[in-house]
């Protein structure tokens, strides 16, 4: 067995936090953004111009639509997005407000219709240092979870077990969309 060095022989505080030390998320975090101007650089504005299956948009309503997230954490991971590319909550129109919240709890309605989920996380990250991938076009994220749905796959092997295809995910959604 190789001798392992002590964490007593490096420098700074034990401060009682153990460390996963993921550099691979490096690439995502230096890699390439969608471009945050309008229009087809930007994916939320594209998507609403395409046919609901090509682009995996679940519901449409007037001011917001509901699509399947390209890079889900779960499977039937949704995200509601207005049509109009606004960066902030605070940004979007009363009208836009009120369907943007309408169709986030129609998405959560549809999940658990669709796949039983035992929880939800519900959320927007707004700019880019607060995590938001898409920072120039507001966007909220509605999770499904399941009790140990997370596990040591994305850490020690990079991957992320997802047993539907987004496509069957966003068909199944569709076809139990709240009336």
């Amino acid at each position: 067995m190789p001798d392992l060095e002590s964490p007593a022989d490096f420098t700074g505080e034990p401060d009682g936090f153990e460390r996963l030390w993921t550099p691979h998320r490096m690439v995502y975090i230096q890699g390439e953004r969608p471009d945050p101007d309008a229009g087809d650089g930007c994916p939320f504005c594209a998507a609403p111009g395409k046919g609901d299956e090509e682009g995996l948009v679940v519901h449409r309503g007037e001011h917001c639509y509901v699509v399947m997230n390209l890079f889900p954490y779960n499977p039937g991971h949704v995200l509601v997005c207005p049509y109009r590319h606004v960066p902030l909550y605070v940004d979007l129109t009363d009208e836009e407000t009120s369907e943007f919240t309408l169709l986030t709890k129609q998405a959560v309605r549809a999940l658990e219709a669709a796949s039983a989920p035992m929880g939800f996380n519900l959320g927007m990250n707004q700019g880019a240092v607060a995590g938001a991938g898409v920072a120039a076009h507001l966007h909220q994220h509605v999770v499904p979870r399941w009790g140990g749905d997370s596990n040591f796959l994305p850490i020690v092997a990079r991957t992320k077990a997802l047993p539907m295809l987004l496509e069957d995910v966003r068909a199944r959604l569709a076809e139990h969309w709240p009336a």
